[in-house]
């Protein structure tokens, strides 16, 4: 495909892209690879039944090639891959189409995928979909993946054993031998550059000689799994770029798609854009960065496209649109209703309330509400779909209880819609901010052996290797011990409740206390601990008042959480609210002391983050 602007060769029938050609470079891709490994979609799938986020790993082939539009304004092409019988056990029961398209006068290319699958074919399990590109490593060091998080990047070569020291994890590398010695004793791991959804937009890698871009555009997060805060891989050493569309990151098996026997599916992944700038000095190199962000807002202004030649790709006039209000009623915060301000708002398919951070198989469409709650949400594909909503600084999940039908054209006003968070009593205390992250806590700068140099005073310091460890150079002799009145969460509460390594090499779990006075207890009452937490993995979580050895405890989650949040450095996975009942006879008048418990203890990255706590009396008559 030639557009008289870049060149983008294409292996026919496998659809695999081999060059990009462009600005006098003739492969941006990386050369010296394989062509299968330059430029392409892959899927990770396993057999209904198993467990993990594992799989075979297929970077899918299309055994059919055809030209589907060809004017003098745009290309598109399809390589497709038909399922039969005969495949059964040896390839995924999909029929797979993967299209590329080429405008006139457009300095890039888009991708889109295809997936469907019959009822009539067996069921199975789809961990991962997304497309890789390997960009050349002798032109491309410099990779952008949000204003703040931009850096010159160590060489693949610096990750081999010669040079680099494995760590805790495949993908963390300390570096001591770099062929650079700038990144000596630097850590590097994908996953410290990794984003949410709502801000995984634009990312990518600029080459210094000559100065060119290569940009990974997304102008939809629709077609992602998980919701607005999931997060997803972006650009790493390699260079690789992705386009992350189906992933278990952040969230462990409960982001694994599974379909049931006798269940059809469908779902467009993309389009997605490949965007190349250029400019003509070197000393501009890096504004190539704030282009391909103005290329990023024209992208997700014309979304959706009207372009992509698939039937199964809704046209502008063929969606729908939703507006509203959305208040929050909490009667011992404020009589009146307040306006949910900053609440992230969207329509996913139809399941429990809070299940949309869990979905992978359908449609989501977010936004944020303004300062007065007002929100609108337009370009909806036509379905079914529940309104979802979360409102930064109250607790749990808002669901409508209408199921709102999007047809064609449709431009649906729900008025005024009231959310009322759990709420028995009035506040006694309360730990953190109700926002699903963990970020306000106490995080720990880094053992000076184990140092990204971006996130040194950067605002996502949770970012930095082995933060883990830092808890018992913290706290050598006894656990953490919150005082009410007195702590600071920002200063005295660890941002992860993590396991204590013991000088044999094993671990142990660990019991936080939270220490608060009661001048009057109401003895015949019920009091409610609110317990949400931001993430947890292979944790259980036991909660004790006033007696640390109490068996069976007041309360536990049993196990919880594949997040794997701690060992990839983010500070929220999945969210998780607990609401535990205790009983006035439990508490007494003067110290009172919640034992917080992470009973597993068989590895150092098992632990939960917490997002908030609070303690409420039992109900009283007046506001």
């Amino acid at each position: 495909m030639d557009n008289g602007i870049i060149q983008v060769t294409i292996s026919s029938p496998d659809g695999i892209v081999t060059g990009i050609q462009y600005n006098g470079i003739d492969n941006l891709l990386e050369v010296e690879d394989e062509e299968v490994h330059r430029g392409y979609w892959d899927l990770v799938w396993s057999k209904t039944g198993s467990t993990g986020t594992t799989g075979t790993f297929d970077v899918f082939k299309g055994t059919s090639f055809k030209v589907v539009v060809e004017t003098e304004d745009q290309v598109e092409v399809s390589f497709t891959r038909t399922w039969d019988i005969s495949l059964e056990g040896d390839v995924v029961p999909l029929n797979l189409d993967k299209r590329f398209i080429m405008l006139r006068n457009s300095p890039g290319f888009y991708s889109y995928a295809v997936f469907e699958h019959l009822e009539e074919w067996p069921p199975f399990n789809l961990p991962q979909v997304r497309i890789v590109f390997k960009l050349r490593k002798d032109k491309f060091h410099y990779m952008a993946v949000a204003d703040n998080r931009q850096r010159f990047m160590p060489l693949p070569e610096d990750r081999l054993l010669d040079r680099g020291q494995p760590l805790a994890t495949p993908e963390a590398v300390l570096l001591v031998n770099p062929v650079e010695p700038e990144f000596k004793g630097e850590v590097d791991d994908k996953y410290q550059y990794s984003s949410e959804n709502k801000d995984l937009k634009v990312h990518g890698w600029i080459s210094l000689n000559p100065p060119v871009g290569f940009w990974q555009i997304t102008p939809s997060s629709e077609f992602r799994s998980g919701g607005p805060i999931k997060q997803n891989l972006t650009s790493h050493v390699g260079p690789y770029c992705l386009a992350m569309f189906l992933s278990a990151h952040y969230a462990g098996e409960d982001l694994v798609l599974k379909l049931n026997p006798g269940e059809p599916w469908k779902k467009v992944f993309g389009p997605v854009f490949l965007y190349l700038n250029s400019v003509s000095s070197e000393d501009n190199a890096f504004s190539l960065w704030e282009d391909a962000k103005d290329q990023m807002l024209r992208e997700t202004q014309n979304w959706p496209y009207s372009f992509p030649a698939s039937e199964d790709f809704p046209k502008p006039d063929q969606r729908g649109k939703v507006c509203g209000r959305l208040e929050v009623q909490d009667r011992y915060v404020s009589y009146e209703p307040i306006p949910a301000n900053g609440a992230y708002i969207g329509l996913a398919p139809l399941g429990d309330v809070g299940s949309w951070q869990r979905e992978c198989k359908g449609y989501q469409f977010w936004t944020r509400a303004d300062e007065d709650g007002n929100f609108t949400i337009d370009n909806i594909r036509t379905g079914e779909y529940n309104i979802c909503a979360w409102v930064p600084s109250f607790i749990g999940d808002y669901k409508y209880d209408v199921v709102v039908n999007i047809t064609e054209g449709c431009d649906i006003s729900l008025g005024d819609l009231r959310y009322e968070p759990l709420r028995n009593g009035p506040t006694l205390w309360e730990i953190g901010i109700p926002d699903r992250t963990a970020a306000e806590f106490y995080i720990p700068d880094p053992d000076p052996k184990y140092i990204n140099k971006l996130y040194v005073n950067h605002p996502d310091r949770y970012r930095q290797y082995g933060l883990w460890e830092r808890y018992a150079d913290l706290y050598p002799d006894g656990d953490l011990v919150f005082t009410v009145g007195i702590s600071d969460y920002k200063n005295d509460w660890f941002f992860a409740q993590v396991n204590r390594k013991k000088e044999d090499g094993t671990y142990q779990g660990t019991t936080w206390q939270i220490k608060f006075l009661l001048r009057d207890v109401d003895h015949t009452g019920t009091y409610t601990l609110r317990l949400a937490l931001a993430t947890a993995h292979l944790a259980e979580l036991q909660v004790r008042v006033n007696d640390p050895k109490s068996d069976p405890p007041l309360f536990t989650t049993g196990e919880i959480g594949h997040d794997n949040t701690i060992a990839r450095h983010g500070i929220h996975g999945l969210y998780r609210l607990y609401n535990i009942d205790v009983a006035g006879v439990e508490l007494v008048e003067g110290e009172n002391i919640i034992f917080l418990t992470q009973a597993m203890n068989t590895d150092p990255l098992q632990g939960i983050m917490y997002d908030y706590i609070r303690l409420e009396c039992p109900p009283t008559t007046s506001s």
